[in-house]
């Protein structure tokens, strides 16, 4: 996502065409995804889980490093300014009515793809079952780079509305990779639909406790929630 949002500010800063920017962000994003499975995940599938946790936690590293080298630790803005809506009483974010409609059209294109195409219905078995899905003959490699290409082109996705909110540094990531965990777990892994229903949830937590106690007790109050009901389901809310 950090890699996105640099690619997004670059390419603006150089050409001036948005669309264009995150449209070229959006494919380096889903290269290094592809780079990031045949150099790292690709090589140690069969290892134990921790070890792709620990490899992937060095990559994390990585690029933080390797970003701070390029671009420093300096806060960098796009410099695009979109217009603040008023409606009865309340200012919303046309940045945020952007990122959100982008995103439900994301959601809207990858559930079906996943659910009604042969490579989408190849992407769930081997994610359920990876040592049979040969016998299926199935090229888990070739399914494992489109997962993967997928994977970081949402992520690209994801970096380039970003970029029109945040200021972007070598450590953004950090700021939605305890968001993005507690999401992932309370909607279930693998559960695509429970994620969505999950970022609902916390979010509306986050809004109204910021409202109402303040934005950094909401969080916390998320946390809470989020801990008590994995006491209640500990594989997520709405796993199956």
């Amino acid at each position: 996502m950090m890699a996105g949002m640099y690619a997004m500010l670059w390419l603006y800063a150089r050409y001036h065409w948005p669309f264009l920017a995150a449209a070229a962000a959006i494919a380096v994003v889903a290269v290094l995804g592809l780079l990031t499975h045949f150099l790292i995940i690709g090589l140690i599938l069969d290892a134990p889980p921790i070890n792709q946790l620990l490899a992937t936690g060095g990559l994390l590293f990585f690029l933080q490093s390797f970003a701070t080298l390029l671009f420093s630790i300096e806060f960098r803005n796009i410099g695009v300014r979109l217009p603040t809506l008023e409606a009865a009483g309340m200012f919303i974010s046309v940045a945020r009515l952007l990122a959100f409609g982008v995103s439900l059209i994301g959601v809207g294109c990858l559930y079906p793809f996943l659910k009604r195409t042969y490579c989408g219905v190849a992407i769930r078995a081997i994610a359920q079952d990876r040592q049979i899905i040969g016998l299926m003959g199935i090229d888990q490699r070739r399914v494992y780079g489109i997962a993967s290409a997928i994977g970081g082109a949402l992520a690209g996705l994801a970096g380039c509305l970003l970029a029109l909110e945040y200021d972007v540094h070598p450590f953004i990531g950090l700021s939605f990779g305890p968001i993005l965990f507690m999401i992932c777990v309370l909607g279930g892994l693998g559960n695509m639909l429970g994620g969505l229903a999950a970022a609902f949830i916390v979010s509306e937590i986050i809004a109204v406790g910021g409202v109402y106690v303040s934005i950094d007790l909401s969080y916390v109050l998320a946390f809470v929630v989020f801990i008590g009901l994995m006491f209640w389901r500990p594989r997520g809310v709405f796993t199956r």
